[in-house]
């Protein structure tokens, strides 16, 4: 099968001035090998075509894919993630991964917990705050944790995200508001064990494939995975399959999250516990790092036995369910 492979190379944006925490969601060359790789070794042929203005002037071109195969990040705000999925829904090329309601829907972190909460699913207390003024008037018990509201990769996380007072938490707001020009994620601080969990598969097909447990190691920003810490993840974290009752009743809760949300394909359910030991909620990664040895899932997927190309080839035979796309006039 013919796979175009839509991404957006860390390199190139490096060269046109972005810096290295602007470009920190994008990928390097080792992912795009590795995806291309895994293709080529289940007997697909996969062709490289890279971020949005390359498809756009090889759609324009005529150029035409059996499927993209897209981890693309794009560029701006709610929208980015959306804009290669929607563009291929267009010309009727059928892709891998969520479709561009689920991933705008879900770049908010706000928007995404009032789906969850909407649910009925765990997920900690939480505020928007648009302008820092606001923090004033937040009614949530401290400590609390302040993010953007549509960064990844940890970006506008670190020490400082558990703020334990008005004050505090005011300042934080304002320094994120205006360093990354969009609204703050307040939640309440869970003091418990991080997990992340990996599922592969769309809606009732939809499987829980492990559930991690991410620890900090001294030296590393505290009480927060953050873009250093994940970074740094080789001697700041350490990472291990987590079995037994609090797996499954995490990996419970993150499926019911991921079918809520409805995402497809693959990625990953960030989860926290409170002090009681329940799990809920954080944030889900529809579109998640797929570095072979770098990124959460595959690491995952290391400490549960499924080798990198059955990743890869689950997740085209996941996209492959939809069918092929409708016709479209060329």
């Amino acid at each position: 099968m013919l796979i175009g492979l839509t991404y957006d190379l860390r390199s190139e944006y490096l060269e046109l001035g972005y810096s290295e925490e602007q470009v920190a969601e994008f990928d390097g060359p080792r992912t795009i090998e590795g995806i291309e790789q895994a293709l080529a070794s289940l007997g697909h042929d996969p062709v490289r075509i890279g971020s949005l203005p390359n498809l756009v002037a090889a759609l324009s071109r005529g150029e035409r894919w059996e499927m993209v195969f897209n981890i693309a990040e794009g560029l701006g705000r709610y929208g980015r993630e959306a804009l290669v999925p929607a563009l291929l829904e267009y010309y009727g090329v059928p892709y891998t991964f969520s479709d561009p309601m689920t991933l705008g829907l879900t770049l908010h972190k706000g928007m995404a917990k009032r789906v969850v909460r909407d649910l009925g699913l765990a997920t900690p207390e939480f505020a928007v705050v648009a302008e820092a003024g606001q923090a004033g008037s937040i009614g949530l018990g401290w400590p609390l944790f302040v993010k953007p509201v549509a960064e990844g990769t940890g970006r506008g996380v670190d020490a400082a995200s558990k703020v334990t007072g008005r004050e505090d938490l005011t300042a934080a707001c304002a320094e994120l508001i205006a360093r990354y020009d969009q609204p703050v994620l307040v939640e309440s601080f869970l003091p418990g064990r991080e997990f992340t969990v990996g599922i592969v598969g769309t809606g009732a097909k939809a499987r829980v494939i492990g559930v991690m447990e991410v620890t900090l190691k001294a030296g590393a920003d505290a009480d927060a995975y953050s873009w250093r810490n994940k970074e740094e993840c080789e001697s700041l974290v350490s990472y291990r399959r987590v079995k037994g009752s609090i797996a499954g009743e995490a990996g419970e809760l993150a499926l019911s999250c991921w079918r809520g949300l409805e995402c497809r394909d693959a990625g990953r359910v960030d989860l926290r516990c409170d002090a009681a030991g329940k799990p809920s909620f954080l944030e889900v990664n529809p579109l998640a790092g797929l570095h072979p040895e770098h990124s959460d899932l595959p690491i995952l997927c290391g400490l549960v036995g499924l080798p990198y190309v059955k990743l890869i080839e689950r997740i085209v035979a996941s996209a492959l369910e939809r069918g092929p796309a409708a016709p479209r006039p060329s």
